[in-house]
């Protein structure tokens, strides 16, 4: 009898543990957040919009409150009202952004902030954020204590430019992230999209990226969203928010509350830098292919020209030849040479421009930006130059990634292109123009041309043939 009320005294203990737990998880208290929307230079017009709706994100989703908000207005015209404004600022900041007021937020957002915001001393978010706070950035956050430099080197990145705004593709690089798990391979946007310098990927974790230039469409490393560690807190920042319609967009919404929820702590992500090194495939290894370009080095690779232009760097996995405009970049030659192989990569041509892998460095499979034209010559993409023209068009667009497989046996080249055989064993007795030597039956190395205009290569791999 007496195990029996043991027993029963056990379960009814336990249960109301339990119900104890479950009631106390139900009603935490959400995690306090300032939004600090100060400006001391540009005002975005879209700052109501965005303190508007992240008080409603906050009442949303329930883990988190907005409880404060500093702002401070536009910056007079008038430059009689303007230390009126100042002293109005600073005393703002003075009373929430002091050591003593942050210990009482989880987190502090940056909302499309600008300028050098008269704090009395900005090394107290600092101290705040590596003492287990978060500090969440939208837009111009980066565009934000330019004069102080332990702010940027937590933020990660700091604005330079921006062109006119533009519809852009943004990369997503971690489909795991509850700041940008609800996206798919991409997100389609209309904004005012930022370029960032003071930026290094092995210091952040990416989240949302571009592979060309939002403006004029040039290969490269443009930087949208990322998140990283700092001591014992976090840093979540996205680019994107210069419009009040953007704000408005519902992915966006999920996109900055998935981030806000990482950075205090109610959702589990990665903010780890990536590993961008390339990677063959278990197939293509037991093939025995190997790789040409390693994904975050030259190594392996020389300039024909030493003395030229350096045009050529690795970039987020991409090796990309920068040309800047009225002047010409470098051919790009592997150390090691070959004679009968095969080599796979992938390209990317923006609009006008014109490059080509060389086979053995003297026989140029064409890359030219060409989309829809009809009307092809050995010159056009996919050709073997001065030698062979494709059968058809099947090019890419500008921008989009293109896939080529190139075999070389003795004097008879096959190219595939965009999964399509366009030259079968087509025979190749003499150097296309342009080669590094005439030594047609000796091994070679792949050149990359570089002087004729912008291009981006990945995946570059290699098999040797017996």
């Amino acid at each position: 009898m007496k195990q029996h009320t043991l027993r029963s005294l056990t379960k009814i203990t336990l249960l109301a543990a339990v119900l104890c737990a479950s009631v106390a998880t139900v009603w935490a208290a959400p995690k306090r957040v300032l939004v600090v929307s100060t400006t001391t230079g540009f005002r975005h017009s879209s700052i109501p919009t965005a303190q508007k709706i992240l008080k409603a994100l906050g009442e949303q989703d329930g883990g988190f409150s907005v409880v404060d908000v500093v702002d401070g207005g536009e910056r007079p015209k008038d430059k009689s009202k303007e230390a009126e404004w100042l002293s109005n600022v600073t005393k703002l900041l003075g009373e929430k952004m002091t050591a003593t007021s942050l210990k009482t937020y989880d987190a502090v957002i940056f909302a499309n902030t600008t300028g050098d915001l008269p704090m009395a001393s900005p090394q107290d978010l600092i101290d705040y954020v590596n003492r287990g706070g978060a500090l969440v950035g939208m837009h111009s956050a980066s565009d934000t204590f330019h004069g102080f430099k332990p702010y940027i080197e937590m933020l990660g990145g700091e604005f330079l430019t921006h062109g006119a705004q533009a519809t852009v593709e943004c990369l997503n690089q971690d489909h795991t992230h509850p700041a940008t798990r609800h996206f798919t391979d991409s997100f389609i946007v209309h904004d005012e999209i930022y370029i960032q310098k003071s930026f290094n990927r092995q210091r952040v974790h990416g989240l949302l990226s571009l592979d060309k230039h939002p403006n004029t469409g040039a290969p490269g490393d443009y930087p949208i969203a990322w998140c990283k560690q700092v001591g014992k807190g976090r840093v979540f920042y996205t680019s994107l928010g210069h419009r009040e319609d953007v704000w408005e967009n519902q992915s966006y919404q999920k996109h900055i509350t998935g981030g806000i929820r990482w950075a205090v702590g109610l959702s589990s992500g990665d903010a780890a830098p990536q590993d961008l090194r390339a990677e063959l495939s278990s197939a293509e290894r037991k093939e025995g292919f190997k790789l040409l370009f390693d994904g975050v080095s030259l190594d392996g690779w020389h300039l024909r020209n030493a003395t030229g232009t350096k045009s050529w760097s690795a970039q987020n996995g991409m090796l990309v030849n920068e040309i800047a405009k009225d002047s010409h970049g470098t051919d790009l030659v592997s150390d090691s040479t070959f004679k009968d192989f095969t080599v796979r990569y992938e390209y990317m041509v923006p609009k006008g421009s014109n490059s080509g892998l060389y086979l053995r460095g003297r026989h140029e499979i064409q890359i030219l930006e060409d989309f829809g034209v009809a009307d092809l010559a050995p010159g056009n993409n996919g050709g073997i130059y001065s030698v062979k023209a494709p059968p058809r068009n099947i090019s890419r667009r500008a921008g989009q990634w293109q896939e080529a497989e190139a075999t070389i046996i003795g004097n008879k080249v096959t190219v595939t292109l965009n999964g399509l055989k366009i030259h079968d064993n087509m025979e190749v007795n003499k150097a296309t123009g342009g080669e590094l030597d005439n030594k047609l039956d000796q091994p070679g190395a792949i050149m990359l041309q570089g002087d004729h205009g912008a291009i981006a290569f990945r995946n570059v791999r290699i098999k040797a043939l017996k």
